[in-house]
């Protein structure tokens, strides 16, 4: 595996200070997409915590999105779209695994556009705080595919009703709105946003670290014994749909910036 403190083969940055690992996204200028080099740094770095045994592990992104989401471009290159999907969503789902199951507590940072699995990402984290101006979506059946990266796990948090609501009406969510769902548990301005981070991390670092991880164990224990089987779910979906003719044709439309016309509906 590569080294994941490298700048230019990698796109995560990884640093650790006083048993915490600031985990940055680091593709400013491609939107952080998630495409496979993202999901493989992404396990690396949930497995070099666990080897660094740290206490808190931050999740954040350089420039203007957290995370755009998916690659669009490079599934509309695929000469097999089901099994390209299908590997870069399980690689994805270990990472995203690895974090709910990491002995620490996960804080994530959204500034900006969190889109597609961007969306999820975020939300797997223990502690979501996001700028006032961060907006969220998850976009994937408006291009003919069903949601992945973690999407599933979004119900026991939001409910079935308003979870069904974000995936099938795609609307695009401020941070206020996800607060009041439950998701974010702190919104500032952009430029307190940093404070604010920082106070987190450092009541986290004061706590019982023991006692933070049995109660993290406890809560997310009784709400999803085993997120991997539902990811699996996800990974089953998103590959299927991505293979037929309306996730060709959502793709398709969305690379030619025009509305699509799904087979399906016709």
């Amino acid at each position: 595996m590569p080294d994941v403190t490298d700048p230019i083969r990698n796109p995560i940055q990884y640093e650790l200070r006083d048993r915490t690992a600031w985990v940055t996204l680091s593709q400013p200028d491609r939107g952080n997409p998630i495409d496979m080099a993202l999901a493989v740094a992404l396990c690396d770095v949930v497995e070099r915590a666990r080897r660094d045994d740290v206490h808190v592990l931050v999740l954040q992104a350089e420039g203007k999105a957290f995370s755009v989401g998916g690659d669009i471009a490079a599934m509309g290159a695929a000469d097999e779209p089901g099994p390209f999907i299908r590997a870069l969503a399980d690689t994805l789902h270990q990472g995203i695994a690895g974090l709910l199951a990491l002995d620490a507590i996960v804080v994530s940072v959204v500034r900006g556009t969190a889109a597609g699995a961007g969306f999820p990402l975020a939300a797997a984290a223990d502690v979501v705080l996001a700028s006032s101006d961060a907006r969220f979506t998850l976009a994937y059946t408006k291009i003919g595919l069903s949601p992945d990266g973690g999407s599933s796990l979004l119900t026991t948090t939001l409910g079935l009703h308003r979870a069904l609501q974000y995936a099938l009406l795609n609307p695009l969510l401020s941070a206020a709105d996800l607060q009041a769902a439950g998701v974010i548990a702190q919104v500032h301005p952009a430029e307190d946003l940093d404070a604010a981070v920082e106070k987190v991390v450092t009541t986290l670092r004061s706590g019982s670290r023991a006692a933070q991880v049995s109660a993290k164990r406890l809560l997310r224990d009784k709400v999803a014994p085993d997120p991997i089987v539902d990811m699996d779910r996800e990974t089953d979906g998103i590959s299927t749909a991505a293979a037929s003719p309306d996730g060709r044709e959502g793709v398709r439309a969305f690379l030619d910036k025009r509305p699509p016309q799904f087979p399906s509906s016709q």
